[in-house]
């Protein structure tokens, strides 16, 4: 199946601590079914310190968010979208923004 959001995107938190906010899709788990999107859902995590990181402490970092939990953000009206396909006269397959209509990947 074709994934409905992508790294890159700009996609809105519908559920959760952080509903409301905003962000760029950073990484995509499309069999966990998850995302990771930057500024959202931040977790602190303390580490011992390695050679790799000799400072070690308490590091903050982007959790991974269901994609359920997320929805597009429609590029016409700045809201949030659901999405489907659409196949071009050219043979091409592309996403596009159920409540505008518009074309999201060209």
């Amino acid at each position: 199946m074709a994934a409905k959001i992508k790294k890159g995107d700009m996609v809105i938190v519908l559920a959760g601590k952080d509903k409301g906010r905003k962000g760029e899709v950073l990484k995509v788990f499309p069999k966990e079914e998850r995302v990771i999107v930057k500024g959202v859902a931040m977790v602190k995590r303390h580490t011992r310190a390695t050679q790799a990181d000799p400072e070690g402490g308490i590091k903050q970092f982007e959790a991974a968010i269901h994609v359920s939990n997320v929805s597009l953000i429609d590029p016409k009206t700045s809201k949030p979208t659901r999405v489907g396909f659409k196949t071009l006269k050219d043979g091409k397959k592309v996403r596009v923004a159920l409540k505008s209509g518009e074309v999201i990947d060209v």
